[in-house]
């Protein structure tokens, strides 16, 4: 079982950046895949970005590639996503989901077997 705890979260300016954590329990965080998702009231839950189990290949939503980098440190059970030139549409609950024995390119939440209460951010223009 993976516990997944989201960190990090807060209110920004248009423009600015914010690096959020989700930090996993269990030993077996490195064979998971993990992404990142993100919720607004009225729509439903979007992927953002994921990344596969060693780290060496990720995947972005179109509206946030070239903005956001995802990235883990498997030794510390930590995943992270930097989040630069922020918008007010990116304001949202972002969650971390894994998804064991996974690609990370995947954005079908179902599939994510596992998935964090989420952390707010929220984006002023």
């Amino acid at each position: 079982q993976v516990q997944l705890v989201e960190s990090g979260g807060g209110l920004v300016q248009a423009g600015g950046s914010l690096r959020i954590s989700c930090q996993a329990s269990g030993r077996t965080f490195s064979t998971y895949a993990m992404a990142w998702f993100r919720q607004t009231p009225g729509k439903g839950r979007d992927f953002v970005a994921g990344i596969s189990m060693s780290g060496d290949a990720t995947y972005y939503a179109d509206s946030v590639k070239g903005r956001f980098t995802i990235s883990r440190v498997n030794a510390e059970h930590a995943l992270y996503l930097q989040m630069t030139n922020l918008k007010p549409e990116d304001t949202a609950v972002y969650f971390c989901a894994a998804n064991r024995w996974g690609s990370g390119r995947t954005s079908d939440l179902f599939l994510y077997e596992h998935r964090g209460q989420g952390t707010q951010v929220t984006v002023s223009s």
